[in-house]
Protein backbone atom coordinates (compact mmCIF):
# COMPACT_ATOMS: atom_id res chain seq x y z
CA UNK A 1 0.00 0.00 0.00
CA UNK A 2 2.52 2.12 -0.67
CA UNK A 3 1.83 6.05 -1.11
CA UNK A 4 3.28 8.16 -2.92
CA UNK A 5 4.95 11.53 -1.48
CA UNK A 6 5.09 12.87 -5.16
CA UNK A 7 5.92 16.96 -5.17
CA UNK A 8 5.94 17.77 -1.52
CA UNK A 9 8.79 15.56 -1.05
CA UNK A 10 10.23 16.14 -4.31
CA UNK A 11 10.27 19.37 -3.51
CA UNK A 12 11.68 19.00 0.42
CA UNK A 13 14.91 17.41 -1.60
CA UNK A 14 15.67 19.40 -4.06
CA UNK A 15 15.44 22.48 -1.41
CA UNK A 16 18.59 20.16 0.60
CA UNK A 17 20.45 19.91 -3.16
CA UNK A 18 19.56 24.01 -3.55
CA UNK A 19 21.21 25.33 -0.29
CA UNK A 20 24.21 23.38 -1.01
CA UNK A 21 23.93 20.82 1.45
CA UNK A 22 26.56 17.70 0.52
CA UNK A 23 25.64 13.95 1.32
CA UNK A 24 26.46 13.42 4.79
CA UNK A 25 30.13 12.63 5.47
CA UNK A 26 29.23 9.96 8.21
CA UNK A 27 26.38 7.77 6.10
CA UNK A 28 26.53 4.18 6.67
CA UNK A 29 28.67 3.15 3.63
CA UNK A 30 31.11 5.00 4.66
CA UNK A 31 31.11 4.10 8.24
CA UNK A 32 31.23 0.67 7.63
CA UNK A 33 34.53 0.81 5.39
CA UNK A 34 36.47 2.37 8.27
CA UNK A 35 35.49 -0.54 10.29
CA UNK A 36 35.96 -3.53 7.42
CA UNK A 37 32.09 -4.23 7.61
CA UNK A 38 29.58 -3.48 5.00
CA UNK A 39 27.07 -1.69 7.33
CA UNK A 40 23.84 -0.42 4.78
CA UNK A 41 20.64 1.11 5.79
CA UNK A 42 17.66 0.96 3.23
CA UNK A 43 14.97 3.10 3.20
CA UNK A 44 11.36 1.69 3.04
CA UNK A 45 8.83 4.40 1.48
CA UNK A 46 5.90 3.07 3.02
CA UNK A 47 5.36 0.86 6.27
CA UNK A 48 6.82 -2.56 5.86
CA UNK A 49 4.52 -4.67 3.82
CA UNK A 50 4.65 -7.56 1.14
CA UNK A 51 5.88 -5.43 -1.06
CA UNK A 52 9.13 -4.89 0.33
CA UNK A 53 9.34 -8.45 0.68
CA UNK A 54 12.37 -9.07 -0.61
CA UNK A 55 14.69 -6.93 1.15
CA UNK A 56 13.43 -8.48 4.74
CA UNK A 57 13.67 -12.15 2.98
CA UNK A 58 17.38 -11.26 2.24
CA UNK A 59 17.64 -9.96 6.15
CA UNK A 60 16.04 -13.18 7.51
CA UNK A 61 17.36 -16.46 5.09
CA UNK A 62 21.10 -14.80 5.94
CA UNK A 63 21.28 -13.58 2.05
CA UNK A 64 22.78 -10.43 2.94
CA UNK A 65 24.89 -11.73 5.88
CA UNK A 66 26.42 -14.46 3.25
CA UNK A 67 27.16 -10.89 1.10
CA UNK A 68 29.20 -9.48 4.40
CA UNK A 69 26.49 -6.92 4.41
CA UNK A 70 24.97 -5.66 7.52
CA UNK A 71 21.70 -4.74 6.16
CA UNK A 72 19.72 -2.26 8.70
CA UNK A 73 16.02 -1.57 7.31
CA UNK A 74 14.11 1.48 8.54
CA UNK A 75 10.32 1.65 7.48
CA UNK A 76 9.00 4.33 6.52
CA UNK A 77 4.97 6.26 6.52
CA UNK A 78 2.66 8.52 5.44
CA UNK A 79 5.63 11.45 5.27
CA UNK A 80 8.60 9.62 4.95
CA UNK A 81 11.47 11.84 2.14
CA UNK A 82 12.91 8.96 0.73
CA UNK A 83 14.86 11.39 -1.83
CA UNK A 84 16.00 13.51 0.92
CA UNK A 85 17.26 10.35 3.30
CA UNK A 86 19.44 9.09 -0.06
CA UNK A 87 20.88 12.36 -1.13
CA UNK A 88 21.86 13.27 1.86
CA UNK A 89 23.98 9.99 2.86
CA UNK A 90 21.32 9.23 5.80
CA UNK A 91 20.05 6.35 3.74
CA UNK A 92 22.56 4.11 1.13
CA UNK A 93 19.57 2.84 -0.57
CA UNK A 94 15.54 3.33 -0.86
CA UNK A 95 12.62 1.38 -2.21
CA UNK A 96 10.13 3.63 -4.36
CA UNK A 97 8.22 3.55 -7.29
CA UNK A 98 9.64 4.82 -10.49
CA UNK A 99 7.08 7.76 -11.29
CA UNK A 100 8.51 8.84 -8.27
CA UNK A 101 11.86 8.40 -9.65
CA UNK A 102 11.22 11.11 -12.49
CA UNK A 103 9.69 13.39 -10.00
CA UNK A 104 13.03 13.21 -7.81
CA UNK A 105 15.14 13.31 -10.91
CA UNK A 106 12.74 16.54 -11.97
CA UNK A 107 13.37 18.45 -8.97
CA UNK A 108 17.35 17.71 -9.05
CA UNK A 109 18.02 14.84 -6.60
CA UNK A 110 20.31 12.43 -8.13
CA UNK A 111 17.85 9.07 -7.59
CA UNK A 112 19.09 5.96 -10.08
CA UNK A 113 17.09 2.99 -10.03
CA UNK A 114 18.70 -0.08 -9.57
CA UNK A 115 16.32 -3.00 -10.21
CA UNK A 116 12.57 -3.26 -10.20
CA UNK A 117 10.91 -5.86 -7.99
CA UNK A 118 7.39 -5.30 -9.74
CA UNK A 119 7.47 -5.14 -13.95
CA UNK A 120 3.64 -4.81 -13.23
CA UNK A 121 2.37 -1.84 -11.17
CA UNK A 122 -0.08 -3.02 -8.20
CA UNK A 123 -2.05 0.27 -8.76
CA UNK A 124 -6.12 -0.55 -9.04
CA UNK A 125 -9.80 0.91 -8.60
CA UNK A 126 -11.47 -1.22 -6.06
CA UNK A 127 -15.12 -1.31 -6.24
CA UNK A 128 -17.95 -3.65 -4.20
CA UNK A 129 -19.11 -6.38 -6.00
CA UNK A 130 -22.77 -5.52 -5.14
CA UNK A 131 -22.02 -2.32 -7.46
CA UNK A 132 -21.93 -4.85 -10.00
CA UNK A 133 -19.16 -3.16 -11.82
CA UNK A 134 -16.69 -4.79 -14.10
CA UNK A 135 -15.43 -1.92 -16.31
CA UNK A 136 -14.01 1.56 -16.33
CA UNK A 137 -16.95 2.63 -18.28
CA UNK A 138 -19.08 1.38 -15.38
CA UNK A 139 -17.28 3.66 -12.28
CA UNK A 140 -19.92 6.65 -14.32
CA UNK A 141 -22.00 7.95 -11.35
CA UNK A 142 -19.42 6.36 -8.27
CA UNK A 143 -17.92 8.08 -5.80
CA UNK A 144 -14.51 7.79 -6.05
CA UNK A 145 -11.69 7.91 -3.13
CA UNK A 146 -8.22 8.81 -4.10
CA UNK A 147 -5.11 10.52 -3.19
CA UNK A 148 -4.43 13.80 -5.22
CA UNK A 149 -1.55 14.75 -7.41
CA UNK A 150 -0.59 10.73 -7.98
CA UNK A 151 0.38 10.13 -11.22
CA UNK A 152 -2.21 7.33 -11.84
CA UNK A 153 -5.09 9.96 -11.07
CA UNK A 154 -3.29 12.40 -13.53
CA UNK A 155 -3.64 9.38 -16.44
CA UNK A 156 -7.00 8.43 -15.38
CA UNK A 157 -8.39 11.52 -15.42
CA UNK A 158 -6.23 12.73 -18.78
CA UNK A 159 -7.72 9.28 -19.91
CA UNK A 160 -11.70 11.07 -19.77
CA UNK A 161 -11.71 7.83 -17.40
CA UNK A 162 -13.00 10.09 -14.19
CA UNK A 163 -15.78 12.00 -16.30
CA UNK A 164 -19.18 11.61 -14.29
CA UNK A 165 -17.40 10.27 -11.09
CA UNK A 166 -17.01 12.64 -7.90
CA UNK A 167 -13.40 12.55 -6.70
CA UNK A 168 -13.11 12.83 -3.13
CA UNK A 169 -10.06 12.32 -0.95
CA UNK A 170 -8.56 9.30 0.28
CA UNK A 171 -7.61 8.40 3.62
CA UNK A 172 -6.75 4.65 3.97
CA UNK A 173 -9.63 2.80 4.24
CA UNK A 174 -12.17 0.54 3.05
CA UNK A 175 -14.74 1.16 5.28
CA UNK A 176 -17.09 3.50 2.93
CA UNK A 177 -16.44 1.01 0.23
CA UNK A 178 -17.87 -2.09 2.60
CA UNK A 179 -20.96 -0.07 3.34
CA UNK A 180 -21.94 1.73 -0.18
CA UNK A 181 -21.76 0.21 -3.26
CA UNK A 182 -21.70 3.38 -5.18
CA UNK A 183 -18.08 3.76 -3.30
CA UNK A 184 -14.94 2.75 -5.32
CA UNK A 185 -11.51 3.64 -3.75
CA UNK A 186 -8.21 3.56 -4.74
CA UNK A 187 -5.96 0.41 -3.92
CA UNK A 188 -2.76 -2.08 -4.34
CA UNK A 189 -4.47 -5.10 -5.86
CA UNK A 190 -2.29 -7.39 -3.15
CA UNK A 191 -3.27 -5.51 0.07
CA UNK A 192 -7.03 -3.98 0.00
CA UNK A 193 -8.97 -6.46 -1.62
CA UNK A 194 -7.86 -8.74 1.16
CA UNK A 195 -8.90 -6.02 4.31
CA UNK A 196 -12.23 -4.87 2.11
CA UNK A 197 -12.81 -9.27 2.21
CA UNK A 198 -12.02 -9.57 5.80
CA UNK A 199 -14.20 -7.01 6.11
CA UNK A 200 -17.23 -8.71 4.55
CA UNK A 201 -17.12 -7.43 1.24
CA UNK A 202 -15.96 -9.17 -2.47
CA UNK A 203 -14.77 -7.06 -4.32
CA UNK A 204 -13.98 -6.32 -8.10
CA UNK A 205 -10.57 -5.03 -9.09
CA UNK A 206 -9.78 -2.49 -12.13
CA UNK A 207 -6.23 -2.29 -13.10
CA UNK A 208 -5.15 1.06 -14.53
CA UNK A 209 -1.97 -0.85 -16.26
CA UNK A 210 -4.78 -2.36 -18.20
CA UNK A 211 -5.01 1.22 -19.39
CA UNK A 212 -0.76 1.87 -20.04
CA UNK A 213 0.03 3.55 -17.02
CA UNK A 214 2.40 0.84 -15.72
CA UNK A 215 5.68 2.39 -13.75
CA UNK A 216 7.93 -0.67 -12.23
CA UNK A 217 6.96 -0.53 -8.72
CA UNK A 218 9.26 -1.71 -5.13
CA UNK A 219 12.32 -0.18 -7.14
CA UNK A 220 15.36 -0.24 -5.42
CA UNK A 221 17.26 3.48 -5.81
CA UNK A 222 20.34 4.93 -4.72
CA UNK A 223 21.92 8.41 -5.49
CA UNK A 224 24.47 8.53 -8.47
CA UNK A 225 27.32 9.29 -5.98
CA UNK A 226 27.10 6.10 -4.67
CA UNK A 227 27.03 4.20 -7.79
CA UNK A 228 30.14 6.32 -8.97
CA UNK A 229 32.09 6.20 -5.94
CA UNK A 230 31.41 2.40 -4.32
CA UNK A 231 29.82 -0.09 -7.33
CA UNK A 232 31.21 -2.76 -5.73
CA UNK A 233 28.63 -2.41 -2.53
CA UNK A 234 26.43 -1.38 -4.80
CA UNK A 235 26.76 -4.71 -6.73
CA UNK A 236 26.60 -6.74 -3.62
CA UNK A 237 23.42 -4.97 -2.32
CA UNK A 238 21.45 -5.29 -5.69
CA UNK A 239 22.41 -9.11 -6.04
CA UNK A 240 21.50 -9.91 -2.58
CA UNK A 241 18.34 -7.84 -2.71
CA UNK A 242 17.60 -9.89 -6.21
CA UNK A 243 18.06 -13.20 -4.94
CA UNK A 244 15.93 -12.05 -1.70
CA UNK A 245 12.91 -11.18 -3.94
CA UNK A 246 13.40 -14.13 -5.95
CA UNK A 247 13.50 -16.67 -2.22
CA UNK A 248 10.20 -14.36 -1.36
CA UNK A 249 8.62 -15.33 -4.10
CA UNK A 250 8.96 -18.90 -4.33
CA UNK A 251 8.93 -19.29 -0.28
CA UNK A 252 8.00 -15.55 1.62
CA UNK A 253 7.46 -17.26 4.93
CA UNK A 254 11.05 -15.93 6.42
CA UNK A 255 10.55 -12.68 4.97
CA UNK A 256 6.79 -12.59 6.15
CA UNK A 257 7.83 -13.20 9.72
CA UNK A 258 10.20 -10.37 9.66
CA UNK A 259 7.58 -8.04 8.13
CA UNK A 260 5.04 -8.86 10.73
CA UNK A 261 7.72 -8.56 13.86
CA UNK A 262 8.77 -4.63 12.05
CA UNK A 263 4.87 -3.57 11.21
CA UNK A 264 2.87 -2.11 14.11
CA UNK A 265 0.72 -0.57 11.86
CA UNK A 266 -2.20 -3.32 11.95
CA UNK A 267 -0.33 -6.11 9.73
CA UNK A 268 -1.83 -9.36 10.51
CA UNK A 269 -0.22 -13.04 9.01
CA UNK A 270 -2.99 -14.17 6.72
CA UNK A 271 -3.29 -10.19 5.05
CA UNK A 272 0.89 -10.78 4.50
CA UNK A 273 0.17 -14.33 3.43
CA UNK A 274 -2.54 -13.04 0.22
CA UNK A 275 -0.13 -10.38 -0.33
CA UNK A 276 2.90 -12.36 -1.18
CA UNK A 277 0.45 -14.53 -2.94
CA UNK A 278 -1.02 -12.12 -5.17
CA UNK A 279 2.29 -10.00 -5.98
CA UNK A 280 3.91 -12.79 -7.66
CA UNK A 281 2.24 -12.44 -10.74
CA UNK A 282 3.46 -8.63 -10.59
CA UNK A 283 7.03 -9.47 -9.94
CA UNK A 284 7.07 -12.41 -12.62
CA UNK A 285 4.27 -11.92 -15.54
CA UNK A 286 3.52 -14.09 -17.94
CA UNK A 287 5.79 -16.72 -15.99
CA UNK A 288 8.93 -15.04 -16.47
CA UNK A 289 12.02 -16.73 -15.48
CA UNK A 290 12.87 -15.83 -12.17
CA UNK A 291 16.43 -15.25 -12.74
CA UNK A 292 15.03 -12.34 -14.32
CA UNK A 293 13.37 -10.77 -11.25
CA UNK A 294 14.04 -7.05 -11.22
CA UNK A 295 14.95 -6.16 -14.79
CA UNK A 296 14.40 -2.71 -16.35
CA UNK A 297 14.38 -1.87 -20.21
CA UNK A 298 15.12 1.54 -22.16
CA UNK A 299 11.58 1.53 -23.52
CA UNK A 300 9.65 1.28 -20.27
CA UNK A 301 11.12 4.04 -18.99
CA UNK A 302 11.14 6.06 -21.99
CA UNK A 303 7.38 5.32 -22.34
CA UNK A 304 6.82 6.73 -18.59
CA UNK A 305 9.01 9.66 -19.04
CA UNK A 306 7.04 10.53 -22.66
CA UNK A 307 3.92 10.07 -20.50
CA UNK A 308 4.51 12.12 -17.65
CA UNK A 309 5.86 14.92 -20.08
CA UNK A 310 2.13 14.62 -21.83
CA UNK A 311 0.51 14.42 -18.51
CA UNK A 312 2.38 18.10 -17.24
CA UNK A 313 4.00 16.42 -14.49
CA UNK A 314 7.37 17.04 -15.82
CA UNK A 315 8.91 19.49 -18.31
CA UNK A 316 9.63 18.36 -21.65
CA UNK A 317 13.54 17.67 -21.92
CA UNK A 318 13.96 17.89 -18.04
CA UNK A 319 14.55 14.28 -17.10
CA UNK A 320 16.33 12.36 -19.72
CA UNK A 321 15.11 8.31 -19.28
CA UNK A 322 18.71 6.92 -19.97
CA UNK A 323 19.73 8.81 -16.53
CA UNK A 324 16.64 7.52 -14.40
CA UNK A 325 17.81 3.90 -14.27
CA UNK A 326 21.12 1.71 -14.51
CA UNK A 327 21.38 -2.19 -15.49
CA UNK A 328 24.83 -2.46 -14.59
CA UNK A 329 24.47 -4.21 -11.23
CA UNK A 330 21.92 -6.33 -13.23
CA UNK A 331 22.55 -10.15 -14.27
CA UNK A 332 21.92 -10.67 -18.06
Amino acid sequence: MTKTLCLVLVAASSLFVAAGCKPSTTSTSDAGSASNEKKVAVQLNWYAEAEHGGVYQAKADGTYDAAGLNVEIRPGGRATPVAAEVVMGRADFAITNADDVVLFRAAGSDIVALTAAMQDNPRCIMVNKNSDVTTWEGLKGMTLQRQEGQGFVEFLRARGMLNGIQEVPYHGSVSNLVSDPKIAVQAYSFAEPYLAKEAGADVNTLMVSDLGWNPYSSVLVTRGELVRKNPELVRAFVEATNAGWQHYLTDPEKGNAAILAANQHGMTADALTFGSAALVSLARPDDMDIDQVGKMTDERWTQLVDTMVQLKMIEAGKVKPEDCFTNQFLRP
